[in-house]
């Protein structure tokens, strides 16, 4: 601690404290040279120690070390007393500037993937009397680190050991729930930092910009970030290169802001405005493309292509600001639209390889970010404030008469092609429709040409980029773009590169969806155009695919549900697809029977209820079928998963007619399956299904109901016995509970596969059941002895249930109506 309190008094180069004067020189002395040998030794000591822990923090795992938390970093200021020792306090008073720097990385690594663990602070809430709560000492160690890591900004004096400073601020900004934390920890941060992206060390410049990021990219959007964002960004320290101290920084920073017309943009000065472009967007721009005003005195490292811009560490560092600008507040960006994507076109034009991809990715992201306001209600708000489609279409215009093309063309630098397809990828339909003809044939002939790259990322992401043209509106319709992107893909399937398959695979879902789309767009039409001979090597190879690994296997069953669906009687006639068919469908049951992960199997659930849906295939007398539903009964009643299971019910009843469901024997065992998965549907091992109970009753419910409703006579004895007198109230409470949330509780929470048909609209339970009722009352009882036991227990099960569900409406209706007649 001694030595903690001597920082004062060393005044040399790179030690010298904030505000402290110079001392006159005095000659060395004996007692001085040895007095300083002996701190010099101790700091190095000091240094070693703290290289050891950041060894032992690198290697030790995250879950022991959090359990020294409270060692490391405190929870509170130490007041009345000497500090605790911890790392901040070894940032804060040690004299040496290599042992606060070594402090620093230590602080760093422990905080380098603390998300999780940091996520357990939380201080919005009122705080208890009784106790604290961990949640609110963790918040309060958060609180600290950013007390005093400021504190060690504005103190320190050192380029290398303030470059440490704003990366530690990065770690630790990057890993807080600001959500859960009360607001006002991140504003002066911000205004601190600010002033120091005009520092004359190059690293600094840096560090500062990667701070900015992740203030930026920290859960956004948030709105403490936006307000800041908005705010005018015209003060003198922006204005002033190659600050040298902390003394200029502060002095700087205390001028107060020049507003005259030179100097400030449109839209600031204007309280929450966001007319005018955001301050940083403008500084980041200007850093990508300005000249520096005054020639720095640091190396400056790694020059870029102009000699006198800024450094390459920095314009790099800048174009990534931007990119997590655009990504998470777009809001404030797209009045830049245009000036950011011709920023973009330049850094694409460059010769650095690294500024080129930035540019690319920035386009991404611009890209995608109009997507995402477009894909939102269009009933909401925001929708008002969206992009518009002239403006987008002026942008890509632009951008794809630019650089773009030649980047994708350049075969010495496959990254930025890979890099520039997914660009490519991210073009709004709507916009790529209004774009000349030639640019659009030009951009769909660069990603086939290139889905036959030797280089399997830009193999991968070409066919990626086909998988999302696909499924335009302009283009899905069109035959042989159709076809050719078929070819390409299935050539892709078949590739090395399990990175390639997986994206070929997702893609052929995506055509395969197209498919389904044209169907009932266009109609016969778009199929008899479409080649039968394409179509069944599509089918063999989704079939192929479906025995691969998990990533490929998940989109190739759903590809496989689409195209047994899109499969017609012209089809089906022809042995040539006689044998396909049969090892599709092979491959759909055993992929639901298998060990794979759950959203391969959720997958291949759908996709048989899928192709349940194509009236054409024989189901119900085919040999796959009964295996079909055994298979879907199977995981209905037994997979520890409840969306497999929600989903395996909802394909259990997509079959129209009672043939579908084969003999009385396929039948009654699917309903016994339903019903035994309905009585046992809140036993679980895992306490995170729970959240899906209600929906899995909802579709179970639904199934049974479906089932009732075109059962025969020859049915009732399955039903009768699944009607035990243990099993009969269970059932029926849950019958009478579906009939009073009408069945809208079916699949919430449910992930589905990408291009999935929305769910049909619920029917009226109690319509489908009153219809049974009447029919098992009327034809089909007619049908059956009188004396039958077997209907006579359906009937009265059924009558149960709707007699249980009116008196609960009955009941329910004279509770709402007692507070008015109390109050007449």
């Amino acid at each position: 601690m001694d030595t903690y309190m001597e920082r004062d008094q060393f005044t040399g180069s790179g030690n010298r404290r904030r505000g402290s004067q110079p001392q006159p020189r005095i000659p060395p002395t004996k007692t001085t040279v040895k007095g300083y040998l002996t701190s010099l030794y101790q700091a190095r000591v000091r240094q070693s120690a703290l290289q050891c822990f950041l060894g032992v923090v690198k290697c030790v795992e995250k879950r022991i070390l959090y359990g020294y938390w409270s060692s490391f970093v405190p929870d509170a200021p130490g007041i009345g007393g000497p500090p605790p020792l911890t790392l901040l306090t070894i940032v804060l008073k040690d004299p040496s500037p290599k042992v606060r720097a070594g402090s620093l990385q230590v602080l760093s690594a422990l905080l380098e993937g603390s998300r999780q663990f940091l996520s357990n602070a939380e201080d919005t809430s009122v705080p208890r009397q009784a106790f604290t709560p961990f949640s609110a000492t963790l918040a309060a160690s958060v609180r600290e680190l950013h007390r005093c890591l400021l504190l060690a900004l504005v103190a320190e004096s050192s380029c290398q050991t303030l470059t440490q400073v704003l990366k530690c601020l990065a770690h630790l900004v990057s890993n807080v729930p600001y959500n859960r934390l009360r607001p006002g920890l991140l504003s002066p941060l911000w205004k601190q930092i600010r002033p120091y992206i005009r520092h004359r060390d190059v690293n600094v410049r840096v560090s500062c910009l990667t701070l900015f990021g992740a203030l930026v990219s920290t859960q956004a959007p948030l709105p403490e970030i936006q307000l800041l964002l908005q705010q005018p960004g015209s003060t003198s320290a922006l204005n002033t290169p190659g600050i040298r101290t902390p003394q200029e920084l502060s002095h700087n920073w205390r001028l107060p802001a020049r507003r005259d017309e030179d100097t400030s943009s449109p839209g600031e000065g204007v309280e929450g405005g966001t007319e005018g472009p955001c301050w940083l967007l403008q500084l980041c721009v200007s850093l990508v493309t300005q000249p520096r005003e005054e020639p720095y005195s640091d190396s400056d490292a790694g020059g870029s292509g102009g000699a006198s811009l800024e450094p390459s560490p920095v314009r790099l560092e800048a174009l990534q600001v931007l990119a997590h600008l655009v990504k998470g507040y777009f809001s404030l960006a797209q009045t830049s639209l245009l000036e950011l994507g011709q920023l973009s076109a330049r850094c694409l034009a460059e010769q650095e390889p690294s500024v080129q991809l930035h540019g690319a990715k920035l386009l991404e992201e611009l890209g995608t970010g109009i997507i995402q306001q477009y894909r939102a209600d269009a009933n909401t708000p925001q929708s008002a404030k969206r992009v518009p489609v002239c403006q987008v279409v002026q942008f890509w215009s632009e951008v794809l008469s630019g650089p773009l093309i030649s980047a994708l063309q350049n075969e010495q630098h496959p990254t930025l092609q890979t890099s520039a397809c997914d660009t490519l990828s991210s073009i709004l339909p709507q916009a790529f429709s209004q774009l000349p003809d030639k640019t659009q044939v030009l951009c769909i002939t660069i990603l086939l040409g290139l889905t036959y790259s030797e280089n399997s990322l830009v193999k991968a992401a070409a066919v990626r980029a086909l998988g999302v043209y696909i499924l335009f509106p302009c283009l899905r319709e069109d035959v042989m773009f159709v076809a050719d992107t078929a070819n390409a893909i299935l050539t892709a399937l078949d590739d090395r590169s399990p990175n390639v398959r997986a994206k070929a695979a997702w893609s052929l879902g995506n055509l395969t969806d197209t498919l389904i789309v044209n169907m009932q767009s266009v109609g016969l039409e778009f199929q008899e155009e479409f080649s039968d001979m394409l179509l069944l090597n599509m089918l063999r190879s989704a079939t192929k695919a479906s025995g691969d690994k998990d990533r490929v296997k998940s989109n190739a069953v759903r590809a496989l549900g689409n195209l047994l669906h899109f499969l017609q009687p012209v089809h089906l006639g022809k042995p040539v697809f006689e044998q396909p068919l049969q090892e599709a469908m092979t491959a759909l049951i055993d992929t639901v029977r298998g060990d794979a992960t759950m959203k391969v199997r959720w997958n291949a659930c759908y996709a048989l209820g899928n192709t349940f849906r194509n009236r054409s295939l024989p189901l119900g007398s085919a040999v796959w079928s009964k295996e079909a539903y055994s298979a879907l009964s199977y995981v209905v009643t037994s997979c520890k998963n409840f969306k497999v299971r929600i989903k395996s019910a909802a394909a259990l009843s997509v079959p129209s007619t009672r043939d579908c469901y084969g003999d009385i024997h396929q039948f009654a065992e699917v309903w016994q399956a339903l019903a035994q998965a309905l009585e046992h549907s809140e036993d679980t091992e895992d306490f995170l299904e729970y959240r899906y109970c209600a929906s899995l009753r909802s579709q179970l419910c639904r199934a049974l109901l479906h089932l009732l409703s075109l059962c025969q006579p020859d049915d009732l004895p399955a039903l009768r016995s699944s009607l035990s007198d243990q099993s009969r109230p269970v059932l029926q409470g849950f019958l009478v509970r579906y009939l009073g949330d009408k069945g809208v509780a079916l699949v919430a929470g449910v992930d589905g596969a990408a291009g999935e048909e929305p769910e049909a609209e619920p029917e009226d339970g109690l319509m489908v059941l009153n219809e049974t009722l009447t029919r098992l009352k009327g034809p089909l009882g007619e049908t059956v002895l009188d004396n039958s036991e077997d209907l006579k227990t359906v009937v009265n099960f059924l009558e149960d249930v709707v007699r249980n569900f009116e008196q609960i409406q009955e009941s329910d209706s004279k509770d709402s109506s007692l507070p008015l007649s109390n109050s007449l």
